[in-house]
C-alpha cells in the first residue's frame, strides 16, 4: 500500500516545496536569509522541491542527484531557473564531484533533506562537505531517525500491513528480507529497504560524527510528528518533549524527524 506521494510525482514535488517553505527556511533563520547573494547546494536534491523556496527569494543553487529520472523530474519542475542560469543540475555522486566544479567561490547553505540516512560512510560525508562551504557557511540536515517506527521506509511496501507496520526494520538478520518476501513485496523494494538498513543513522550516531568531524550545532530541533506528514497525511507537526530530547537513545524511538544547523568550528 505505497501512499500516493510515492507514485505522483507533482504531489511530492508539491509536498517538498510547502514544507521547506513553512517549516526548513524558518528553522533556518536568523542564521540564514535567503537572498540574491546566496549561493546553495542540495545534496539528494529529487525532484527539486525543497529548493525552490530559495530560487524564489533569488538565491542561486546547484542540485545533485543520483538517480536519472529524478534530476529530470527537476529539470522540468524547475525549468524557468534552469533557463535564467540561476540553477544547475548534475546527476552525480556527492563522493565524484570536486568543489571547483560546481562553484567557484563555494556555498552558504548546505541542505541535506532526508538523504544523510540513503548516503553511505556518512563521517566520510560531513567530513568532504566542509570543502565546499564557503567561511562561516552552514548544513542542514534534516531526517528520520533509523530508530523511529518508520525509520527503515517500510512505508513504500505495497504490503498494506508491512507498510504501517511500525519497527519493522529492527528485525535482525535474514528475518526482514524474508518476511519482506513471505509478503509478496518486489525484489527492488526488497533492496531499496536493505540499502536503507545498511545506511540508517541515528541520532545518538550523527551526533558523535559531528563532534568527530569539528562541527558545531548552531540550533536542533526533534519532533515526535515529522512536519512533512502535515501535507503527507493532514497531521500537524508535534515538537519532542523536552524531557524526551534530553534522554539519549530513547528519544531515537519517538521522535519522528530531527533537523540540525551545523557550522564548522
Amino acid at each position: 500500500m505505497a501512499f500516493a506521494h510515492h507514485r505522483d510525482e507533482n504531489l511530492r514535488f508539491e509536498q517538498q516545496v510547502l514544507n521547506a517553505e513553512k517549516y526548513v527556511l524558518p528553522f533556518l533563520q536568523p542564521d540564514f536569509e535567503p537572498a540574491t547573494n546566496q549561493h546553495v547546494l542540495e545534496i539528494g536534491c529529487g525532484e527539486g522541491g525543497v529548493l525552490k523556496p530559495f530560487l524564489q527569494r533569488g538565491c542561486r543553487a546547484v542540485g545533485v542527484e543520483l538517480v536519472e529520472y529524478r534530476l529530470q523530474l527537476a529539470k522540468s519542475f524547475l525549468k524557468p531557473y534552469l533557463d535564467a542560469g540561476q540553477l544547475s543540475l548534475h546527476c552525480a555522486d556527492i563522493y565524484h564531484i570536486q568543489p571547483e566544479n560546481i562553484s567557484d567561490s563555494g556555498f552558504d547553505l548546505i541542505l541535506l533533506k532526508d538523504v544523510i540516512e540513503h548516503i553511505p560512510d556518512q563521517e566520510r560525508l560531513l567530513g568532504q562537505l566542509k570543502q565546499f562551504l564557503r567561511p562561516q557557511g552552514l548544513l542542514f540536515i534534516g531526517f528520520p531517525p533509523w530508530y523511529m517506527p518508520h525509520g527503515g521506509h517500510q512505508q513504500i511496501c505495497e504490503h498494506k500491513w508491512l507498510s504501517l507496520f511500525p519497527y519493522l526494520h529492527l528485525l535482525p538478520g535474514k528475518l526482514y528480507p524474508n518476511v519482506l518476501r513471505w509478503c509478496g513485496e518486489r525484489e527492488s523494494t526488497i533492496q531499496e529497504l536493505l540499502q536503507v538498513k545498511s545506511t540508517g543513522i541515528s541520532i545518538e550516531r550523527l551526533e558523535s560524527i559531528i563532534k568527530k568531524q569539528g562541527y558545531r550545532i548552531v540550533r536542533k530541533q526533534l519532533y515526535l510528528i515529522n512536519p512533512i506528514y502535515e501535507f503527507k497525511f493532514g497531521i500537524k507537526p508535534v515538537r519532542q518533549l523536552p524531557v524526551i530530547r534530553s534522554i539519549p537513545y530513547l528519544r531515537d524511538f519517538v521522535s519522528t524527524c530531527a533537523y540540525y544547523l551545523l557550522q564548522p568550528m
